[in-house]
């Protein structure tokens, strides 16, 4: 099997335009949660979401293209043989509904075909692409299919762009559903009572260790396992027992040729509800037994960015193996019991090589990566 490297990896959060603007904001417990002026929100449980200001709206255009183009702006030149994997759950959605309202949308827009398209050329690339659209778990998955590629040898190198808006649609159905928070999201808080929405993006260059030495590309880390289950519990509710996660870190582990006691660190899905947050520290829990392991969720920095948590949170991974160091929880005012030696509210240190990142999501898909630093 071909060993699996990151050799570039970009992110646009709330918290700033770059990679380095997210990894100084979480590290110093900074929060980009505030009151939503894209629209209004007096009808739902919550006015606050971690939304980017100074998006260009147009009466035609989605706001996630000049969120792809910040995103994709410097990132650099891509292979054109790179294989596009993107990782969406709603896409253009602003687009449908301005369509809805007064007709003003480009139609084309409501397609992640169109979507894709733009991405491509872009980059200039050659593959026309596939959109992995599982809920939450989105781009955790399109990590993993990228790796497993190249991994078997079908690809060289692959690039994974994943991302999602904050959109009335659904911010609409998140309170429907009594899942947010009327203030800024607590994860693992024994007081938490729900989640707060984000949005943002992030790009990842994933090569075999053979092309990226051939093309002389820095390494940032490895994509050493993953894995995806699906517990098929309940539409919107996670097992209560995490048989869905368990299952999934366990094939990641073996994947990744190593034992539990490797793992130094959790980059957890976090969601701050109820439901969630009891299901991952039951997982992590049976996994890892009573081990003081350090954890964080940065969903209290930069909210749930649905379909690009996952992506996010790799490019977050690879700085927190870089600087040896995991950021706080924000939002954590008191851990509940079972929280308790593994999430904090200052950043932890991180003593070995391995970090694990999780996502679930609705309709019981979990998905799991575990991330290499690439020095010994």
């Amino acid at each position: 099997m071909n060993e699996v490297c990151i050799c570039q990896a970009a992110a646009l959060t709330a918290l700033g335009p770059d990679l380095e603007s997210l990894w100084r904001g979480a590290l110093a417990g900074e929060s980009a949660i505030r009151p939503i002026e894209r629209f209004e929100t007096g009808r739902y449980l919550s006015g606050s979401a971690a939304w980017i200001e100074g998006l260009p709206e147009t009466s035609r255009r989605s706001l996630l293209y000049p969120l792809l183009e910040r995103l994709l702006d410097g990132f650099g030149p891509v292979p054109a043989d790179a294989t596009l994997i993107a990782a969406s759950t709603k896409g253009c959605v602003d687009s449908m509904e301005r369509y809805l309202r007064d007709g003003s949308s480009d139609l084309a827009d409501l397609t992640v075909v169109t979507l894709l398209e733009w991405i491509g050329a872009r980059l200039g690339l050659t593959d026309a692409g596939i959109n992995i659209n599982a809920a939450c778990a989105s781009s955790t998955i399109a990590v993993g299919r990228a790796a497993s590629l190249i991994a078997s040898g079908r690809r060289e190198v692959a690039l994974v762009v994943c991302m999602d808006l904050v959109s009335e649609f659904v911010f609409s159905g998140f309170s429907a559903l009594q899942a947010l928070s009327a203030e800024h999201c607590r994860p693992f808080d024994r007081n938490r009572s729900g989640l707060s929405l984000g949005e943002g993006g992030a790009a990842l260059l994933l090569m075999s260790r053979e092309r990226a030495s051939r093309e002389e590309r820095p390494v940032l880390g490895v994509v050493a396992g993953w894995g995806a289950a699906n517990d098929a519990t309940h539409i919107t509710a996670p097992a209560r027992d995490g048989c869905g996660l368990i299952q999934s870190v366990r094939q990641a582990l073996s994947r990744a040729a190593i034992g539990p006691e490797k793992i130094s660190a959790i980059s957890a899905h976090g969601t701050a509800t109820v439901y969630n947050d009891q299901m991952e520290l039951t997982a992590f829990r049976t996994l890892f037994g009573e081990r003081p392991l350090p954890m964080h969720s940065i969903k209290g920095a930069i909210g749930h960015t649905l379909g690009a948590a996952g992506g996010i949170e790799v490019a977050l991974g690879l700085k927190c193996l870089e600087a040896r160091r995991l950021p706080p929880t924000v939002g954590l005012l008191e851990p509940e019991e079972a929280a308790k030696g593994f999430v904090s509210r200052s950043a932890q240190p991180i003593v070995g090589r391995y970090l694990l990142s999780t996502n679930s999501g609705f309709g019981g898909v979990n998905a799991a990566l575990i991330l290499r630093r690439e020095d010994g």
